[in-house]
């Protein structure tokens, strides 16, 4: 998805909810840093948004959800989550990055900075989110120093976060 994309979907989840802010937690969150990517990174077909003033109305964006009139027209959609979508580091919302000025009619994206972003996907480690990471890393996106220290904040057990060392250690000698 490009960052005009990401636009798009902001405009219309504006003009359905009322609501000028919506949180970016997904991949498409890497637009906030790297608005000009437009690869295998960011080919997601969704934008996951929570609306930051009235999160119930969150919901409201189904009507540009998945199998939309919108998703139809478009190949792209909203994915309405909240903030439990992901498990992230504490204070992960004073490091959101504002998605840089676009055509949005006003309505602001702010992102996850992409070290919490790969926490998250450290801590859920579906294939994809294995794959994604490892880019993450090979093209210096994010810093071990700064994911371990991440880590240390991110409501997970003892063995999950053992586990995850391990998975940002052999990431990070690979791409060596």
């Amino acid at each position: 998805m490009t960052k005009q994309q990401v636009d798009h979907v902001l405009r219309a989840a504006g003009r359905i909810t009322g609501e000028k802010q919506f949180v970016i937690i997904g991949s498409q969150s890497l637009h906030g840093k790297h608005p000009d990517l437009a690869d295998d990174l960011v080919l997601s077909a969704e934008v996951d948004l929570i609306a930051t003033k009235h999160a119930d109305r969150t919901e409201w964006l189904n009507a540009i959800g998945v199998h939309s009139q919108f998703h139809e027209s478009f190949g792209y959609y909203a994915d309405p989550v909240d903030e439990t979508t992901a498990i992230l580091p504490d204070g992960w919302k004073a490091r959101l990055v504002n998605l840089p000025p676009g055509d949005t009619d006003g309505v602001r994206g702010l992102c996850l900075d992409p070290h919490d972003l790969a926490i998250a996907k450290y801590v859920v480690r579906r294939d994809k989110d294995i794959a994604f990471n490892r880019q993450l890393v090979r093209r210096r996106i994010i810093a071990r120093r700064k994911l371990l220290a991440l880590l240390d904040k991110t409501p997970v057990d003892e063995p999950s976060q053992q586990r995850i060392r391990a998975y940002i250690a052999q990431d990070f000698d690979e791409a060596r």
